[in-house]
């Protein structure tokens, strides 16, 4: 089922936030039932998954490379355009994500 373009973009963006932030918790947990430091954990998980919460965000498919593939091939310049902005939307919900993590944490903050 294909999204129209508005829904798939704030779709995007939330997905990404979601894996991300959702990841570095949950990884922070893990940390704590290890005997590590739960937030250094979290600080580092939330590096570490960004990318991978892009490529969920964008459906971690060919789809994306295909519709790339057809704007440059076969001048349909519009869907170079839209994948843009939906990779665009997704790096800004993990950006966010890994900004709200390094708010919880405070790890970025040396003494």
């Amino acid at each position: 089922m294909k999204l129209a373009f508005l829904p798939a973009f704030i779709q995007s963006y939330f997905i990404a936030l979601g894996v991300l932030f959702g990841g570095a918790l949950i990884g922070g947990l893990g940390a704590f039932l290890t005997g590590e430091q739960p937030l250094t954990a979290m600080y580092r998980f939330a590096g570490d998954l960004k990318i991978w919460a892009v490529v969920a965000a964008i459906g971690g498919t060919f789809d994306t490379f295909y519709s790339v593939e057809r704007g440059l091939f076969l001048g349909e310049t519009r869907d170079i355009i839209k994948q843009f902005l939906l990779i665009l939307s997704a790096m800004g919900g993990a950006q966010t994500g890994v900004t709200i993590v390094n708010w919880l944490t405070q790890e970025h903050i040396s003494p």
